[in-house]
Parts: C-alpha cells; sequence; structure tokens
C-alpha cells in the first residue's frame, strides 16, 4: 500500500524504538518523513533509512523554546504537515517517597509540556484533514508500583487527545492515542530490568510476550490515514490484554 503518497509526516523522537519503527512504515508507504531527535548519531542513522527525502532534525522536547524552534524550521523549509506522531519521550520510575521535584519537572516537561507546546506550534503547518497520534502508555491506566510520575504524566497525554480533537477538529484536524504496553525498544532495555523482573512482567501478559513497535506503528499509520476518518479523541490500547487482566 502507499496510504502517505505525496504526504509529509513528522515523527518526534522518531530516531529510535517506536518511533523508528513508525517513521520507517510511514516512508515504506511513501511518506516524506521528518524525524526529531536528541542523539546526532541515531538521527544520522535513522534518517539514512528513511529515503532520501527524509529530515533529521536535532530537537530537545521539554521546552516552549524548543517547540517553537522545530516549529519555525518547518516553516522555512516550506514544510506542511499531513500527520503528526507525538512520540518523544522519557520513562522515570522509581518509589513515590523516593521522586524528587527535578525528576517531577523533567518527566512533565518532556512529556507533557513540551508536547503539548509543539503541538500548539505547529497547528499552522497542518493541512486540512491532517491526523495527530500520541504516544501514551497502559500506565496511565493500570495502578503499577513505581510508575506514579510516569503514570500521572501519560494520564495528562491521553486526557490532551479528547480536549486537542474538541478544539482542532474545526480545522480538519483529528487527534487519538495509542498507548502501549511492554515493548521491546531501546528505552525498555535502559530501565535495566533483571531476567526475573521482565519474566514476572511478562507473565501479566495474556499472549505471553512483550509488543514488537512494528505492530504499534501499525496502528499509528491506521490512525494517521483517510481509513480511520471516523476516529476522534480515541485511545488505542496496544498492549496483549495486559490491562484487561
Amino acid at each position: 500500500m502507499n496510504r502517505f503518497e505525496g504526504k509529509t509526516v513528522l515523527v518526534t523522537g522518531g530516531n529510535s524504538g517506536i518511533g523508528l519503527a513508525t517513521a520507517q512504515a510511514f516512508a515504506a508507504e511513501g511518506a516524506r518523513v521528518v524525524v526529531t531527535g536528541r542523539d546526532e548519531g541515531s538521527l544520522a542513522t535513522a534518517r539514512a533509512s528513511l529515503g532520501a527525502n527524509a529530515l533529521a532534525i536535532r530537537n530537545v522536547t521539554g521546552t516552549v523554546e524548543s517547540a517553537r524552534e522545530l516549529a519555525q524550521r518547518l516553516s522555512d523549509a516550506n514544510i506542511r504537515l499531513d500527520a503528526v506522531f507525538v512520540n518523544a519521550g522519557i520513562a522515570t520510575f522509581g518509589p513515590f517517597t523516593d521522586i524528587d521535584e527535578r525528576a517531577w519537572d523533567e518527566t512533565f516537561a518532556i512529556n507533557v509540556k513540551g508536547p503539548y507546546f509543539q503541538i500548539q506550534s505547529l497547528v499552522p503547518l497542518f493541512n486540512e484533514g491532517a491526523s495527530i497520534v500520541l504516544n501514551g502508555s497502559i500506565n496511565a491506566h493500570i495502578g503499577m508500583p513505581m510508575s506514579s510520575i510516569y503514570a500521572a504524566s501519560k494520564a495528562a497525554f491521553v486526557s490532551l487527545a479528547k480536549t486537542l480533537s474538541a478544539e482542532l477538529l474545526p480545522r480538519g484536524v483529528r487527534v487519538n492515542v495509542v498507548s502501549p504496553g511492554p515493548v521491546t525498544t531501546p528505552l525498555h532495555d535502559k530501565l535495566g530490568l533483571a531476567d526475573d523482573a521482565a519474566a514476572q512482567l511478562r507473565g501479566q501478559i495474556p499472549l505471553g510476550r512483550f509488543g514488537k513497535s512494528s505492530e504499534v506503528a501499525a496502528t499509528v499509520l491506521h490512525l494517521a490515514s483517510p481509513e480511520s476518518g471516523f476516529i476522534v479523541g480515541t485511545e488505542i490500547i496496544i498492549d496483549g490484554g495486559m490491562s484487561q487482566l
């Protein structure tokens, strides 16, 4: 299929994991892809995998300034957007009693504040019928120990899918959210789960395995394409049944 032939899409945090898999899926279906990230090396590698027309921009999410800077760079390049996957984020885990103000501020800056103002800054660049997909998490729903700060930030993000839909739909822009469960990604590896902890987590998933980045990417592309035109302000959970237990 070439559902995105002639379309331009932006994937924040598109240099690794779910973001990169989604960017590659968009490119495979004909899109011109713009990816952002903070690491120059992985950005260059991602750019090389996305075709001659792809663009990689170093951008550190979390501030109003960086959000506006990215929008300005796209505007200066005469880029208009047909889809955006707002994926950049961090995962901070630890006991509630150990979370300090610095961790709180960093998590909410990167997972909520940055994306909020990024979308705001991009509004003038959206084409009619554009689609925004937010990357949430099932942690917003399941009350997993050690995840209070991460879960709270993702709950705020899930809420944005509904409120932003109400405000942006008159402009012809749809907003939805995907909420993955445990997915095998570099971010997951960085959490440093011991084998027994990983096995325990896997045992909570009815399918008996972690998800794949490509499985999340497939749902993002569905929500970004015209075939999902009647889906607005909705959250799709991709967790192998984990949150249903």
